[in-house]
């Protein structure tokens, strides 16, 4: 493993970058040396030019960064009850468990499989050589331009572990990182990269707590033809605080498909990135949320970003979010067309369910258009629980709390629909189901009706 070193003094840091990003550095520990050293290097210049974000950036003006701009973390305590969740527990899978962000070998299965190689990020940077090498930052700098995203910057540089992964096959087992805590302070830095060689597939599953606070980089570069299903499902009813990044290239004829659930939580924010580069490419990216501050306050984020760079390639954003309780949801998506990328099809959709008068949501689509045979399209909606589909229901006998779950999970459906396989959408559906009828439930108990 690399030498560990911990920044003593950040006195030649640009004065543009300020006292936030000198203590946000000062008590990072960072591989010192490896075959990262050049692209950390780079995301420290990167990230020192451009500082830590505030609430006068635009793509920032939803959402205040401050949780995620402080030094440390502010201590969320462990609920062992909620540890990871048993979404996919029952399906054959390879596990990578980490432990506040660090890999727990014993928990975990051995590091092998048909069709793909796995190293972990700590172990690669002690050797000579490895392909991560080449590849690790390269899809987080590209997607610097035109918006820039210091969080992922400042993993780049900071993150000491990760998984590596390289397919040249058509792999059914998915791989499935499981997040479990020990510490209440844990502050962790984690930096995935994937590799899809041509015409190669893969699943990869994530769930679990993180840390009191994460940061989370993926880097997904596919190549011709390859296939990637990403399913990250976040399913806990205590605290949590996090950002994550995707940054995906989408060469010819490959397809790029992401889909996160996120049930409750504090703070939270997702950045997707994706350059479709090549032609007859397709990149679907999508979430169901819900939130209520019956444990606590609730801030959900994602921001979006797909650039069209090929001809005849699809882009769908499908974003739907169930608020209550004065829960905070944002969305902001943009599709940027690039000139040449003609018969373009770009599809974005954001909608909130709010299911009281005390919760917002915030929403910007985009549209940047410099193609003149395309076919883009954007629409947002907000609204309240059908009344007239509600009493519909309770006069065929359907209890409130259960006729107010159907109509939920019937408004997500559209969401739902983006897992491609069946299987996994199935679970997905049915343990939302479950979620929604306990915390129904629990309504009931702690409010009676008079």
């Amino acid at each position: 493993m690399a030498d560990l070193a911990i920044r003593e003094s950040q006195a030649q840091a640009k004065p543009a970058a300020g006292d936030a990003l000198t203590q946000r550095l000062a008590v990072l520990p960072h591989p010192a040396s490896g075959i990262t050293a050049a692209a950390r290097q780079d995301a420290l210049a990167r990230l020192e030019k451009m500082g830590l974000p505030g609430r006068r950036d635009e793509y920032w003006r939803f959402t205040n960064p401050g949780v995620f701009n402080d030094p440390v973390p502010a201590p969320i305590p462990v609920q062992t009850d909620a540890n990871d969740s048993p979404l996919f527990e029952d399906i054959d899978r390879l596990r990578l468990v980490f432990v506040d962000g660090r890999f727990d070998a014993a928990a975990s299965d051995a590091l092998t499989g048909e069709g793909f190689q796995i190293d972990l990020l700590s172990a690669a940077e002690a050797t000579a050589s490895h392909w991560a090498g080449e590849v690790y930052g390269v899809l987080e700098a590209n997607g610097q331009t035109p918006v820039s995203r210091p969080f992922a910057a400042l993993n780049t540089f900071a993150a000491t572990e990760g998984v590596l992964i390289r397919v040249s096959g058509q792999v059914a087992r998915p791989v499935h990182i499981i997040h479990r805590r020990r510490s209440d302070a844990a502050d962790v830095n984690l930096h995935h990269v994937l590799l899809l060689e041509e015409g190669s597939e893969f699943t990869l599953l994530e769930t679990g707590m993180i840390g009191a606070r994460s940061n989370i980089v993926i880097e997904a570069d596919l190549r011709a033809g390859a296939r990637l299903h990403h399913i990250t499902a976040k399913l806990a009813s205590h605290p949590k605080v996090g950002i994550g990044h995707i940054f995906a290239r989408v060469a010819a004829k490959a397809q790029f498909k992401s889909f996160e659930l996120s049930v409750n939580g504090r703070m939270m924010r997702h950045e997707s990135v994706v350059d479709i580069a090549g032609d007859d490419a397709v990149a679907h990216v999508a979430a169901a949320v819900l939130g209520n501050t019956a444990d606590g306050p609730f801030h959900h984020d994602n921001t979006v970003f797909i650039t069209h760079a090929g001809e005849r390639c699809e882009s769908r954003q499908v974003y739907k979010k169930v608020l209550s309780d004065g829960a905070v949801g944002v969305f902001q998506g943009k599709i940027l067309v690039k000139p040449g990328a003609q018969k373009t099809d770009g599809y974005q959709i954001s909608q909130s369910l709010l299911l009281d008068g005390d919760s917002q949501f915030l929403a910007k689509p985009e549209l940047e258009i410099y193609a003149d045979d395309v076919k883009c399209s954007h629409g947002s909606t907000t609204g309240a629980i059908d009344e007239t589909a509600l009493f519909y229901l309770r006069s065929r006998g359907v209890p409130r709390e259960r006729a107010t779950v159907l109509l939920v999970l019937s408004f997500l459906a559209a969401a739902l629909d983006e897992v491609e396989n069946a299987d996994l959408r199935e679970r997905i559906a049915e343990r939302l189901e479950e979620w929604l009828m306990h915390r129904a439930q629990n309504d009931r108990t702690q409010n009676p009706p008079a």
